[in-house]
């Protein structure tokens, strides 16, 4: 879906493969309550920083939380929109609002139909999920 995926944008015309490529926590590493979604576009690193704060509004508000890879999903889904729209200008950094994590993600969700049918990380070989290949397993999670 949003994980890996391409895109052409709405100026130039180009071509852009994005492709998740990591998720870190901003508190640790540049002191804001948010987490950090980085993908590379064309090579280039873009971050997409999801407040912390939506995390705890979507278990508020639906008594679900939000994953990593629903978070990968919700960035990936942004900055899709963002290229298509015009609004990518090269930044490194863009910043969602809770709002519109939680729009993305009630979105995503209606595509897959659940959960359970994001794409696993780190995206490995398409053919094999990545706790396959990895052999880990956490409890709840289908084997």
């Amino acid at each position: 879906m949003y994980e890996d995926f391409k895109v052409t944008d709405r100026w130039t015309g180009e071509q852009l493969h994005c492709a998740w490529k990591g998720t870190i926590v901003a508190i640790a590493t540049r002191h804001a309550d948010a987490t950090d979604i980085r993908f590379a576009v064309n090579g280039r690193p873009v971050w997409i920083a999801l407040p912390n704060l939506a995390w705890v509004e979507q278990k508020h508000r639906t008594g679900k939380v939000i994953t990593d890879y629903l978070a990968a999903q919700i960035a990936g889904r942004y900055l899709k929109q963002a290229v298509e729209s015009g609004y990518d200008n090269g930044r490194e950094m863009y910043t969602m609002t809770v709002d519109e994590v939680l729009a993305h993600a009630d979105a995503i969700v209606r595509e897959v139909g659940n959960t359970t049918k994001l794409p696993s990380l780190p995206v490995i070989n398409e053919d094999v999920r990545a706790e396959d290949e990895m052999g880990i397993h956490l409890p709840g999670e289908p084997a």
